[in-house]
Order: structure tokens, then C-alpha cells, then sequence
């Protein structure tokens, strides 16, 4: 087996590159587990890294890791994502449907207060997700909670929500990562507030948010649960270079590392009191083209693309041996109603004809743009540009600054590569990327089959019924292919031993840093 690797890529070896088939020799297996190894010791400082800055503070407006691992330290939902992709309850209690599902009935916890010390009651949660529906808020949240048609306050601590159609997921969509419970009193003075301070029910209170750099939060004393927290207070780092960050868990200046590329996975799992995280998941990269403008208008020139990839290469290049090879649909073998079908193989001469039938004979020229955070954003735009050269796409990879790209190119652009975490169900993933009402419309695909399909899934609550519809709705993307989906991601962590407590979520977004705790031997910090 030859080991793919970024020096084969960058030397223009495409012939090569395409001829393999499998990428690096995998590790022995991490720990995944969310379980403490001993009672939880209550104090101390966790200090914690990520590779880019938290920028957006706002909970309804979140958008990436970092920002993600910020709100939840801040807030909390009406439920919370369990390890096992299930809902637990967050500021809920308990819930119940009618018979119908299209009514449910939410149950909150009593005493609850926002960190101002007001009272956090069904007036808030209505006045929440209110704004959360609201396109003006432009919160992704939107159409990622669930078909809502309304959400009323019986009294204080009851929530009906009512809604649009039937849909049985309502308590896990629920604990989407933008649906953070903020106070009715901000959202109507001034909404735009939680751009610049925190005002959750979260374990953890904002002391200082310094994006680019240091964000610290300290124990939040009322809590619903007073048990938890378990440290007295959290702070994020921010470490642009990837070394560096590796180096400071191995030196003890951090506790734990939030994700890691494969190459510094290796190099930590080597490390003296150091503890490698790995678990499989739907993370993927994509190659999102802009269906409403050519060439991608043309689906001849995106099933061109689609098979010149090598996507077990892909596995070994661009994940390092950590993942899995992808199909064009974002559905991964870890969720629920995913479909399995044969994994499209690369075929140079029929991409080149299938180009020349959409009026390019002579090839395409095309520029690809990839933020540089995740690094692997700009190895997925190089391994493709050397593996589609020999059917006749020219592509320039142009990398520019992850802020830049948000701001410029996300959701704008014509050819760029996304980055995405798995979703709770695969309606979320859909409904977030792929629908035409989807709040992350990148493709622009519009396809009303796949609409239609992802809605009456909703609908559905027998199991049969609903994964031949989800099985149809994959099957149309595979052939349509509105985004190039080559890999799909493990995730990788790293933490010091004396940790407790903490495991990889599948989802991605999820942290539950609320229950971790340090051992005897952790570090003493002021």
C-alpha cells in the first residue's frame, strides 16, 4: 500500500495520485468516552485551545467551533445533544407531544435566572425563538429548530409550540447549536448587545472576550444544577499555528486541545501524560458550485468534477487515514437513515466527455477558493485540482484568511470549499445546506423534488416510511450532485490525562465542558 502523502500531491504526480487507493496506516484507537475515571473534584482551572478566534459572541448568530464552544458555555437550550445524538433535557424538564406531534408541550425547570440574576421564564423562551424565526435576526437557527408555527407561554414554566406539520424530531432540532434561550427584555431593547456581552443561563458567566485571543468565563454560582459546574473557571486560547498548540498541551500550558490535524494526532499520541480523542462522525468537506451560474448550471460539468476525485486517495490526503470516503451526499454512515450505495469511482474519460457534451472540449478554467482555517480546506482544493487536470478542469486554488472568506465568499460564491459538522439528524443537515429554504443555501441546487422529499419526511413517524424517503432524497443528491463531497472526517482531539470527564461529541459543536472536572495532579493556576 503506498501512503498518500502532501509531497506526492504538490509534485504534480496527478497520474499517480489517482491510481491509489487507500491513505495512511491508522493509529491504535482513542478514547472516546464522555465517562469520569474517578468522582468528580470540584475547582480549578480548565485551560482550553482552538485553532481560530471566537468572533461571533451572539448566540443566535454563531457559525463556527470556536463560537459554538463559547455559546454553550453561556447558555443553555430547552434541550441538549447526548453523546448518543439524543435529547436530554437543558432548561427543560420534560416534554411531551399530542398525539398528532404537532403540538408540544415543554415543562422548564423552576427558579431559573439569566446571569443578571432576572428571572429566566416561558416569556423568554417565546420571545427567543420569536427572534430566532424572525429573517431580520439572521440566525441559522431559523430553519434549523423545526417546522415552528408558533410558540405560546401557558404560565411561566409551560411552552406549547405548535406546529407547521407533524415532525417527531422536535426535541433534538431543538438543541441546535442557535438555539440559545436569551432574555425577552434584551431581545426587545437591544438584540444586537449579545454581539458585545453575555447574558445566558449557561454553567459558565463571560469575564473577558478577547476573540482573537483569551476568552474567560467563571463558574455561574446559580446554575440549575449545583453540582456543575465542576471547574471554577474556563479559559479559551486561541492558537493560529497548529505546532504551537500541539506544544502547549505536551508542556502542560493547556489541558485540552479542541481538534487536531492527523499529523499532530500522531505526535501527541506520543507524548507523556497526554491523552489522544478519536471518534467517527459526519464531518465533511465540500466543493460547493454555484448551480444558478455557469458552468455549474450545467450538471454534465458538475458530474465532470465528481468523477475525476479518487475518494479513497481523498481519505488518505486530506484526512491522513482518519475518516472515511464520501459520495456527494452529506448523509455519513454514523447517522440515522443514511443510505448506502456503490461509492462513485473516478473516470477520467467519461468526466472529459461529459465536459465536452456541456460545451467545453477543450477543458474549463476555474478558480477554487479555500479559507485557511481548517488547513485541510486548502489540501482538498489542491488534491482536486491535480486529480481533475487530466479531464481537462484548470483550477487555480487561491487561500485567503478564514475572516475574509466569511465575509466575501461564504454562501456568495460560485466555487469554494465548506467545512461542516454532522448535524443532529439528517433533516438538519439537509435543512441547513441543501434545501432551497435552507438557511445556508451555498449551492443554490433549488431542486423542488428534494424539497418535497425532506418535507414529508418530517412528517412521517414510522421508521420505514420515513428512510425510504431520506434513501430517496440521498439518492437524488448523489446523482445531481449540487456539492462535491469527497471525505468525511474522525474527529481528533487531545488532552492532558488528569482531565476528566470529557469525550468527542459525533455532532462536532458539542462540548458539555460543564462536566468536566480535574484530577488531583492537574496544575494549580490562579
Amino acid at each position: 500500500m503506498i501512503p498518500v502523502t502532501r509531497r506526492l500531491f504538490l509534485s504534480g504526480t496527478a497520474a499517480a495520485v489517482c491510481a491509489l487507493s487507500s491513505g495512511a496506516a491508522l493509529l491504535g484507537p482513542a478514547t472516546t468516552a464522555f465517562a469520569q475515571t474517578a468522582a468528580p473534584k470540584r475547582g480549578g482551572v480548565l485551560r482550553i485551545s482552538v485553532d481560530q478566534a471566537a468572533s461571533v459572541i451572539h448566540p443566535l448568530r454563531t457559525r463556527v467551533n470556536p463560537e459554538y464552544l463559547v455559546a454553550e458555555l453561556l447558555y443553555s437550550g430547552l434541550t441538549r445533544l447526548g453523546p448518543e445524538m439524543t435529547a436530554e433535557p437543558d432548561l427543560a424538564e420534560s416534554w411531551s407531544p399530542d398525539a398528532s406531534l404537532t403540538e408540544w408541550t415543554f415543562t422548564l425547570r423552576p427558579g431559573l435566572t439569566f446571569h443578571d440574576g432576572s428571572p429566566c421564564t416561558a416569556k423568554d423562551v417565546v420571545a427567543t425563538f420569536t427572534a430566532i424565526l424572525d429573517p431580520k435576526t439572521a440566525s441559522p437557527g431559523r430553519t434549523n429548530v423545526g417546522p415552528i408555527k408558533e410558540v405560546v407561554a401557558r404560565d411561566d414554566r409551560t411552552v406549547l409550540i405548535r406546529l407547521q406539520s407533524p415532525f417527531a424530531d422536535l426535541p433534538v432540532t431543538l438543541a441546535y447549536t442557535n438555539a440559545r434561550i436569551i432574555p425577552a427584555a434584551v431581545i426587545e431593547g437591544d438584540l444586537d448587545s449579545l454581539s458585545r456581552t453575555a447574558i445566558g443561563t449557561g454553567p459558565f458567566k463571560l469575564v473577558s472576550f478577547e476573540p482573537d485571543r483569551k476568552i474567560v468565563v467563571e463558574r455561574n454560582p446559580a446554575y440549575y444544577d449545583p453540582a456543575r459546574p465542576y471547574v471554577d473557571r474556563v479559559e479559551v486560547l486561541v492558537y493560529p499555528d497548529r505546532t504551537a498548540e500541539a506544544s502547549a498541551l505536551i508542556s502542560g500550558d493547556t489541558d485540552l486541545m479542541m481538534a487536531t490535524a492527523p499529523g499532530e494526532f500522531q505526535r501527541l499520541g506520543k507524548a507523556s501524560g497526554v491523552k489522544t480523542l478519536r471518534v467517527p462522525s459526519g464531518q465533511f468537506l465540500n466543493v460547493n458550485m454555484g448551480c444558478d451560474q455557469k458552468p455549474f448550471s450545467d450538471v454534465r460539468v458538475r458530474r465532470a468534477l465528481a468523477l475525476t476525485i479518487d475518494r479513497d486517495a481523498m481519505v488518505g490526503f486530506v484526512a491522513g487515514g482518519y475518516g472515511t470516503p464520501g459520495n456527494d451526499s452529506p448523509v455519513s454512515p454514523a447517522y440515522h437513515f443514511y443510505k448506502e450505495m456503490p461509492l462513485r469511482k473516478a473516470d477520467v474519460a467519461q468526466a472529459k466527455k461529459l465536459l465536452a457534451e456541456a460545451g467545453y472540449p477543450n477543458g474549463v478554467d476555474l478558480t477554487l477558493i479555500a479559507s485557511d482555517k481548517p488547513g485541510t480546506r486548502t489540501d482538498l482544493a489542491v488534491a482536486i485540482r491535480e486529480m481533475a487536470k487530466a479531464a481537462g478542469f484548470r483550477i487555480q486554488v487561491q487561500t485567503m484568511p478564514h475572516a475574509t472568506y466569511l465575509d466575501q465568499v461564504w454562501k456568495k460564491g460560485n466555487f469554494y470549499v465548506g467545512f461542516y459538522n454532522m448535524q443532529a439528524t439528517a433533516d438538519a443537515i439537509f435543512s441547513l445546506l441543501y434545501t432551497s429554504d435552507a438557511a445556508w443555501n451555498e449551492t443554490r441546487w433549488n431542486n423542488s423534488a428534494f424539497d418535497a422529499l425532506v418535507a414529508e419526511a418530517r412528517t412521517k413517524t414510522d421508521e420505514a416510511e420515513r428512510q425510504a424517503l431520506y434513501a430517496k432524497a440521498q439518492q437524488l443528491m448523489h446523482d445531481e450532485i449540487p456539492s462535491v463531497i469527497p471525505v468525511f472526517f474522525d474527529l481528533l482531539a487531545a488532552q492532558r490525562a488528569y482531565v476528566q470527564g470529557y469525550g468527542l461529541h459525533p455532532r462536532g459543536s458539542v462540548f458539555r465542558l460543564d462536566f468536566v472536572s480535574l484530577g488531583a495532579d492537574a496544575p494549580k493556576r490562579g
